[in-house]
């Protein structure tokens, strides 16, 4: 059954509860990155294993026209963040204190980049804290989790217009914030999160 589309996985789990596994899986990692990212990783464990729970509990309700079931899996988890807004909007404030050290690598190439990702890291999680909840949502799944419009319209149950409308105006926001110190973002983290849109 691995070899399945995850909705035939998940269809096949109505009958055989122990054929979910393959989901877990297949979406475990990414997920648990991605919420590591929004709430810390002690709080991700405890969240990515909720998001499995909460995800085989409803099953039966899973719509198998969408073969695949990051977005489902990405908008259980996005909920059970929001629950824990506090925490996470504490922790990037936090971060948005912290002096990080110019070596810190971040995937970054030269001297210069990395001292410019340790200035403006924070300032990028002071300005995300700032954004609505609606807007870091679909900001941060697109940044962190590398969904498209479509697929995070299905993991938020909106319309896509409105995640195109959300990213924009997180974008327009996040260059408001940031100001100057935009043009300084190498990090990759939000990035191309901060592109226009082509």
């Amino acid at each position: 059954m691995e070899a399945g589309s995850d909705a035939q996985i998940i269809a096949a789990s109505r009958a055989e509860p122990l054929v979910f596994a393959a989901v877990f899986d297949r979406h475990y990692d990414a997920v648990h990155r991605y919420l590591a990212r929004r709430v810390g990783s002690d709080l991700a464990d405890d969240l990515a294993a909720e998001t499995f729970t909460t995800a085989f509990d409803v099953r039966r309700r899973y719509d198998t026209a969408h073969p695949d079931a990051r977005p489902w899996l990405f908008g259980i988890a996005t909920n059970l963040v929001r629950h824990h807004h506090r925490g996470e909007a504490r922790r990037l404030r936090a971060y948005a204190r912290l002096e990080r050290p110019a070596d810190a690598d971040g995937g970054f190439g030269g001297i210069e980049a990395r001292v410019d990702a340790g200035r403006v890291g924070p300032a990028i999680a002071d300005a995300v804290t700032r954004l609505s909840t609606g807007d870091r949502d679909v900001l941060l799944l697109f940044a962190w989790a590398d969904l498209r419009y479509e697929e995070i319209a299905v993991a938020l149950r909106i319309p896509v217009g409105t995640v195109r409308s959300r990213l924009h105006r997180a974008r327009y926001r996040l260059r408001e914030l940031l100001g100057d110190s935009g043009q300084y973002l190498g990090d990759g983290t939000l990035t191309e999160a901060l592109e226009p849109d082509g």
